[in-house]
């Protein structure tokens, strides 16, 4: 049985434990994978994009992001809005960029996780 195939109730550790820190992110902050997988001292952000990408739409997918702060590709607008509706921190496009699309401020939004909290994993 692959991944894409588990019942929800059946997802991997590790993806659980990934899914747990994307709901722990507050509105208006974000974390990179690379923050994720260095918060959970496992796996990488190739790991945690793949879990967020495979079971990231049951929690706030949009507060983990790419280090460069660009948005979610095939998701920009959504991600926007919610951005917007949550006061993240965000910087304009330059014209030159293409599709003149915000980015995530990262200096301003990017959240350190704060205290770990007991029971942690």
């Amino acid at each position: 049985m692959s991944e894409e195939s588990l019942p929800a109730d059946e997802l991997p550790e590790y993806a659980e434990r990934v899914l747990e820190v994307a709901d722990r992110i507050p509105p208006g902050r974000v974390m990179t994978y690379g923050d994720v997988a260095e918060w959970l001292e496992e796996g990488g952000p190739r790991q945690v994009g793949r879990v967020m990408a495979l079971y990231g739409g049951a929690v706030t997918w949009w507060r983990v992001v790419r280090s460069d702060g660009v948005l979610l590709p095939g998701h920009e607008l959504e991600a926007l809005d919610r951005y917007r509706e949550e006061g993240t921190p965000l910087k304009e496009a330059s014209r030159a960029s293409g599709g003149h699309l915000p980015r995530v401020d990262m200096r301003r939004a990017r959240w350190d996780g704060g205290e770990r909290t007991q029971g942690h994993t």
